[in-house]
């Protein structure tokens, strides 16, 4: 056992991404450091307990690396339907007793008995539904030998569409229902699909959404939803409710100028949870700005663009076709967190629930994130240009 333990880890060092490891656990620890600041202004024993648990979920993130580095994930897509009926499956237990409701009223969370945090269904399911996309995306070249024609385009969309417009219903949660749609257009643009059906797809939702607000046919439980969008455009709009989040987040960069007010030091970080509402999840982009200024922002987006470039090039070199295009999946669950959260920290993105991945607080979404990293270290490792010469022993 030990010796089979020990060429796990031999091989794992030999051919895995540590690059892309070590990116992503120093976005980690830098995240610990800024949720621990965006939660000791309740007492320092809550900081402590918010930082060990996300230090945790990073040891915990790494053995799950580890772990699906070293997995054949087309040996896994040929089960393809069992993969399909878990994310069905998983999805649907949002409505169960276990479904739990957040604060904005959208149940996308999951509490079992004995677990000590709460599971997001989105964040597992979307790195399965990538697996899934890229084999339909592989299955339809090698069957049809057309990406460009209707029908290989119509059975994508609808496999995306299906789960986007699920998970939707099952938990109003319009932002991880809209990181599907990202992924789908990715790996669709990437795969070769034709510009006209991109065309097609922005034209028609347009349509439906002029349509949808000229007759004045937006549920009265949504409208929450759309006034999220109108303040974007008239930041005078409900400036103490639906604009509250975005202009306090505003009001904390802005105050950090350069080098920002310091380490624990932020004047809303450190004040009442109004103050700086959600700061250590969705506004944690803004603590950054506050406490460490314009430098310490521009060190989150250099780590993240670090950590997506070094996908794309794996993607790039990736062995197989399916294997570029998860790789191509798992970079845009990233770019998508990325630009929604900073974009909403700076008042250009709607408020839709989107986390900062590595950063923002949530064991659960960190130990899926770097699940999604070990899948691209599995896919380097099988890459001839970019592996070196042992075996796996899981291969």
């Amino acid at each position: 056992m030990l010796n089979r333990l020990k060429a796990i880890l031999t091989d794992f060092i030999q051919q895995a991404d540590l690059v892309l490891l070590a990116l992503c656990c120093t976005a980690t620890v830098y995240g610990v450091a800024l949720v621990f600041s965006a939660t000791r202004y309740m007492d320092p024993a809550t900081g402590l307990r918010r930082m060990t648990i996300q230090t945790v979920a990073l040891g915990m993130g790494v053995c799950v690396y580890i772990f699906f580095s070293m997995l054949d994930l087309e040996s896994i897509t040929r089960k393809w339907k069992w993969i399909l009926a878990f994310n069905v499956g998983f999805i649907l237990l949002l409505r169960t007793p276990f479904g739990v409701a957040g604060n904005t009223g959208n149940r996308a969370w999951l509490k079992f008995p004995l677990i000590p945090f709460q599971i997001g269904p989105a964040e597992v399911v979307k790195i399965t539904f990538v697996l899934l996309l890229a084999k339909q995306i592989e299955w339809l070249w090698e069957e049809k030998q057309d990406l460009k024609s209707f029908p290989s385009a119509l059975s994508v969309a609808a496999h995306t569409l299906g789960m986007c417009g699920l998970y939707f219903l099952v938990s109003h949660d319009m932002g991880n229902a809209l990181v599907f749609l990202f992924i789908f257009l990715c790996m669709a643009y990437v795969a070769g699909f034709a510009l006209r059906w991109f065309v097609l797809l922005f034209a028609g939702t347009g349509g439906v959404i002029a349509a949808v607000l000229l007759l004045d046919l937006v549920p009265k439980n949504m409208e929450y939803m759309l006034k999220r969008f109108i303040v974007l455009f008239d930041h005078s709009f409900e400036p103490l409710d639906t604009g509250w989040q975005q202009t306090r987040s505003l009001l904390a960069i802005g105050s950090g100028g350069l080098g920002g007010q310091g380490y624990l030091s932020g004047r809303l970080t450190q004040s009442g949870s109004t103050s700086l509402p959600a700061k250590q999840t969705d506004l944690i982009f803004a603590v950054a700005g506050e406490e460490l200024g314009l430098f310490g922002c521009i060190a989150i987006m250099v780590l993240l663009a670090a950590i997506i470039l070094r996908i794309l090039l794996v993607a790039r070199k990736a062995r197989t076709p399916f294997y570029r295009y998860v790789c191509v999946g798992m970079a845009s669950i990233l770019i998508f967190q990325t630009v929604i959260n900073i974009g909403m920290c700076l008042f250009v993105m709607p408020t839709i629930g989107i986390t900062l991945p590595f950063f923002s607080y949530g064991g659960s979404s960190i130990v899926t994130l770097y699940m999604a990293m070990g899948v691209v270290s599995g896919i380097k490792k099988r890459s001839p240009e970019m592996r070196r010469t042992a075996r796996s022993p899981l291969r």
